[in-house]
């Protein structure tokens, strides 16, 4: 079974999760969009949804749902997104689409995370994946230089502006044992707006596909 298989199918299990009445949280990435396409595909009904990123917004909106401005939106119950890595904490890297800051809002607002991947992203220690750190373009250098000093090797993502108008640094060589405490402690750098890791607001739920099918992983 292709990788593509494995999130199609975990799409399709997501559909159990969105609400019947009331806001769907929607985030971005690969597998996101094999769960918008199974929403059309399987006509599905979301009374609206908040998202994370233009191209999300507009996939949202080309099948029929209406996405409000989250401004507008009070905390609402359920937020579905991918990650790039997933450790045994629910702690998590994401960030690979340079959507980090508007999925870390929508998360903060849900009562409910839903993190939906396929077996690769299953991980014992974040960090293989290259770490996202997005920062205002004229303190990239300044955030580099204390990301070197954290033990890390941040590279430029070339050609790379967000949804804020902000740049992205890709931390390698960075293996993570204490996600939330490295969290708080790259936030605090002056010039970065957030950090691609999500700990301090985990998943409590993790959907992942394997060729035996789609296992469930709740938070104790």
């Amino acid at each position: 079974m292709t990788q593509d298989e494995l999130k199609v199918m975990v799409a399709e299990e997501a559909l159990k999760y969105i609400p019947k009445d009331g806001i769907l949280g929607v985030g971005s990435g690969s597998t996101v969009v094999k769960f918008i396409e199974a929403i059309d595909r399987f006509k599905i009904k979301v009374d609206a949804a908040v998202s994370s990123s233009n191209k999300t917004t507009k996939m949202l909106q080309d099948i029929g749902i209406r996405v409000l401005d989250p401004n507008d939106v009070e905390p609402y119950g359920v937020y579905i997104d991918g990650a790039d890595e997933v450790n045994p904490a629910f702690d998590m890297i994401k960030g690979g689409g340079a959507c980090l800051t508007r999925e870390k809002i929508l998360a903060s607002m849900a009562e409910k995370f839903i993190c939906i991947v396929d077996k690769s992203k299953l991980v014992p220690t974040l960090g293989k994946f290259p770490l996202p750190v997005e920062v205002i373009p004229m303190g990239r250098e300044q955030v580099a230089r204390s990301l070197r000093a954290l033990g890390g090797n941040p590279i430029l993502r070339q050609g790379c502006i967000t949804d804020n108008g902000c740049e992205i640094l890709d931390v390698h060589d960075f293996m993570i044992e204490d996600p939330l405490a490295m969290e708080a402690k790259i936030n605090a750098i002056p010039g970065v707006v957030t950090v691609g890791l999500f700990a301090k607001r985990g998943a409590d739920m993790v959907l992942y596909a394997t060729e035996e099918g789609v296992s469930v992983k709740v938070r104790p």
